[in-house]
């Protein structure tokens, strides 16, 4: 799944309101609204994506891929192949990026998302581990690599250009908008495989009903595309970013001259990136695996939790425009590094404490996730802006995300929750790390 872009904020730009988009009579068929329109469904589609997955990976593929193994080993498996799409994303990037200098934007993101909608619903046509067998598990595989590919050329600007139009006491507004996708994206995956688990039998999802939010997310993709191209292929979205300059360069050009600038960047977000998915995907795998808790249930809570996100992501852009980004960003680090010494509490007092944990982490997520694109990528020079801040989300998503259901859920299955307190701890301290490095930096360049 899904992926989640960031945005960039460069150093000079946000004086400029965001009427500038249509200061030109070349640019008067652009406008801030149409641009986070674009942005939201870009961003939701693509999570959507990721959340299907996700949740599959634990209601689904342990028992219909890895019948063999016990249900602990099949969903860490499974959990394996979900962290697969991230770890080939930068390389999805780099092609895009060279399809992107040749072909256009519009071929590129054509491409993209074309991959990304066609690997996504070859899922749903999967023979099982029983009627395939191993071949069903690399079939799977290599839909995964294909769609860790399509994610990485799905970077399109549009956050950027939003962003970089932002008036200057409303930039942390701006930086929310495309985050907005993430939990609404998980809604409609969660409430999808909701409403099929609780209409069907266990044996009819099993044999057939999860198969429809792969196809649904194919017809998402489809919207997804045609709202994009709308704006990408207009002359005057791209007259806009050449004014920008956000344009693609070389993925090797920028990590040799500017490396550490997409280091800083992806270490900056890891506290987000890290929670990410410790409130979504793994405490559904934990709960299932180790308590009485109906699948549904979790899903609902999730989805009430989802909708606190939503309002936190909204939050968040209030928030960061009265105290800063990078305060923001640094204390929601701090809390969440508290919220991790009470997540072994809360996850081991049944269901009043994993609602607990469910809502109080998803309001966490959505108050640090929704500042958490381009915290430091005004420090890339003008023309590595574009693709250094898509490498560093990239990194952030490795770094943090990719593993986190893996990694969570096998220590906590051999020396129990207080895993998850590390883990989180450790995405807090690089955060602060960063942070503070960036700061260091800017003192340094004055």
């Amino acid at each position: 799944m899904s992926s989640p872009a960031t945005a960039t904020y460069p150093a000079a730009g946000f004086h400029e309101s965001a009427a500038s988009l249509s200061r030109a009579d070349t640019h008067e068929d652009v406008t801030p609204s149409e641009i986070a329109v674009g942005v939201i469904i870009g961003r939701s589609s693509e999570y959507f994506d990721f959340f299907v997955f996700g949740i599959a990976c634990v209601l689904v593929f342990p028992s219909f891929l890895f019948p063999f193994m016990s249900r602990l080993d099949g969903t860490l498996m499974a959990f394996a192949l979900l962290a697969v799409a991230f770890v080939v994303r930068p390389v999805g990037t780099a092609i895009s990026m060279a399809i992107q200098r040749r072909w256009g934007r519009g071929t590129k993101l054509t491409i993209a998302l074309f991959m990304l909608g066609v690997c996504t619903v070859g899922m749903a046509f999967l023979p099982g581990y029983k009627d395939a067998g191993t071949a069903a598990i690399v079939a799977l595989l290599i839909l995964r690599v294909g769609q860790g590919l399509a994610l990485g050329g799905s970077w399109d600007g549009l956050p950027s250009l939003l962003a970089m139009s932002a008036p200057k006491e409303r930039r942390g507004w701006y930086a929310m908008i495309g985050q907005l996708g993430a939990p609404l994206g998980f809604v409609l995956a969660a409430g999808l495989f909701a409403y099929l688990y609780s209409s069907l039998t266990v044996q009819e999802f099993l044999a057939w009903g999860w198969r429809y939010p792969f196809f649904v997310a194919f017809a998402v993709n489809v919207v997804a595309l045609f709202a994009r191209l709308r704006l990408v292929v207009g002359q005057s979205y791209s007259e806009l970013l050449k004014e920008r300059e956000l344009q693609p360069v070389p993925v090797s050009r920028v990590m040799r001259d500017e490396g550490s600038n997409v280091l800083l960047g992806a270490f900056a977000a890891l506290a987000s990136f890290a929670l990410f998915h410790l409130v979504t995907v793994f405490p559904l795998s934990w709960i299932t695996l180790y308590s009485e808790q109906p699948v549904t249930q979790i899903l609902g809570v999730q989805i009430v939790g989802a909708f606190l996100a939503a309002g936190a992501i909204m939050v968040s852009g209030w928030l960061s425009d009265h105290l800063g980004r990078r305060k923001l960003l640094g204390g929601m680090a701090v809390l969440i590094g508290v919220f991790s010494f009470m997540a072994p509490v809360l996850l081991n007092t049944g269901e009043v404490g994993s609602t607990m944990f469910l809502l109080l982490g998803f309001v966490l997520l959505g108050l640090s996730y929704g500042q958490a694109s381009g915290t430091v990528t005004a420090n890339f020079s003008p023309k590595y802006r574009y693709t250094g801040a898509a490498l560093s989300a990239d990194l952030a998503w490795i770094i943090g995300a990719a593993f986190a259901p893996l990694v969570a859920l096998y220590l906590s299955s051999q020396f129990g929750l207080l895993a998850v307190t590390v883990y989180l701890l450790s995405g807090v301290a690089c955060t602060l790390g960063a942070l503070n490095l960036n700061r260091r930096m800017e003192r340094r360049d004055r």
